[in-house]
């Protein structure tokens, strides 16, 4: 978990290589090559009109968490396994895309979650087996490399 944060510690502080995309007046995506697999990297950043406390309660990896309720793209979040405070292992699924022709897929990730000094907030995961979450059947395993959220204060 703590290289998983670290990494993308060195994303956010490398601007370079990152193309453009997509943009709306809300939200610019952007992707560069990955170092680490054969693909690309992707960040998408945007300014909410609200304190980051709220933003952090909506994106916060937490069991019964926000994030099921608004993304789409989360059908289900669990808590597999409790470390500390602010490590543990989770289980995401998805749900079925495109008319069901691409299954739902669940993702086993160890999760950290920090607060530096500056009032940044962070989550960052990476892939990770455990014996308490096999491959579960109608789901495909999925393999997160190096991912997660950053929730970043700005004046005003």
């Amino acid at each position: 978990a703590e290289a998983a944060a670290e990494q993308l510690r060195l994303y956010r502080r490398d601007p370079e290589g990152w193309r453009r995309c997509r943009s709306t007046g809300e939200v610019a995506v952007s992707w560069r090559p990955s170092s680490e697999f054969a693909g690309n990297l992707y960040k998408g950043e945007g300014i909410l009109p609200a304190s980051p406390h709220n933003v952090w309660e909506c994106i916060k990896p937490v069991a019964g968490g926000l994030r099921t309720k608004w993304d789409q793209n989360v059908k289900d979040f669990e808590v597999i396994e409790t470390i500390s405070d602010t490590v543990s292992v989770c289980r995401t699924t998805t749900p079925s895309a495109c008319m069901k022709i691409i299954s739902p897929r669940e993702f086993v990730d160890v999760v950290v979650m920090k607060q530096y000094e500056d009032g940044t907030m962070q989550s960052a995961a990476t892939n990770v087996e455990h014996p308490l979450c096999p491959p579960q059947p109608n789901f495909v395993r999925g393999f997160n490399y190096p991912c997660g959220c950053f929730c970043i204060p700005v004046p005003g």
